[in-house]
């Protein structure tokens, strides 16, 4: 029911900067926890950032903890993930995911407690 579509992906050197957008549809974009998780080859899908839907509280993984914001534009239903300082282990394709509800602070790294999920969106480093 809600689409989610990623953008920003690419080839970047190591120390580099991108910045991923996640646009929503519908009306209801402000009352989604929203999310970043990524899945790099071989490797399960884990984690990366969320942004809750009241305070916009964050919260981060401790991989990407000092490097990566992410962040949430509710008039444009917009979520964003600016990565900083890459490393090649952020290799990953890069997945936005909402959330109708996470109603523990615990849940908020877990996949299983989103919604809705995008197509993806490829980041490469390079070494």
């Amino acid at each position: 029911q809600v689409q989610l579509v990623e953008s920003g992906g690419g080839l970047v050197q190591a120390g580099g900067s991108l910045r991923l957008s996640c646009a929503a549809s519908g009306r209801t974009f402000s009352t989604y926890t929203m999310g970043w998780f990524r899945q790099a080859p071989g490797k399960e899908r884990e984690f990366v950032a969320a942004i809750s839907r009241n305070t916009g509280r964050t919260y981060y993984a401790d991989s990407v903890k000092g490097r990566f914001t992410i962040s949430r534009d509710n008039a444009k239903n917009t979520v964003y993930l600016q990565m900083n300082s890459l490393k090649p282990e952020d290799t990953a394709v890069y997945y936005c995911a909402a959330s109708r509800g996470i109603y523990d602070s615990n849940y908020y790294s877990r996949s299983n407690a989103y919604d809705y999920w995008g197509q993806g969106t490829q980041v490469t480093v390079s070494s």
